[in-house]
């Protein structure tokens, strides 16, 4: 994936099991910088982490940190599951040639995913 003969996610996307998606934009399209946002500050986040180890910085302040990060992930999930219940779930249940049952065991294993992490 990723050469110039290989189409790509953002070209095609598909669902992590392989199936193309039957439409053409994500549900978090609209909040897409908001989300963009939330990641760059994780990333700075395990950068701060990474540091801290380098550091030999104090266990349980690396652990409150690991906390946060962790939380601020859990963020980006539930607006990635929030925009895709209003997107991608009602764009499935009108629309008569869509498989609302896969849309919703989709969206049932991905809450499951998120519930055991």
């Amino acid at each position: 994936m990723g050469r110039a003969d290989t189409p790509t996610s953002a070209t095609h996307p598909t669902h992590a099991h392989g199936a193309p998606h039957a439409h053409t934009e994500p549900g978090y399209i609209h909040h897409k910088d908001a989300q963009l946002k939330r990641l760059r500050r994780v990333e700075g986040q395990v950068r701060g982490l990474h540091r801290m180890v380098e550091n030999d910085m104090y266990c349980i302040d690396i652990l409150t940190q690991v906390s946060a990060a962790t939380k601020a992930l859990e963020a980006v999930a539930l607006g990635l599951l929030q925009d895709h219940l209003k997107h991608c779930l009602v764009e499935a249940a009108t629309n008569p040639g869509a498989d609302l049952d896969a849309k919703l065991n989709e969206a049932s294993a991905a809450i499951a995913r998120l519930v055991r992490s």
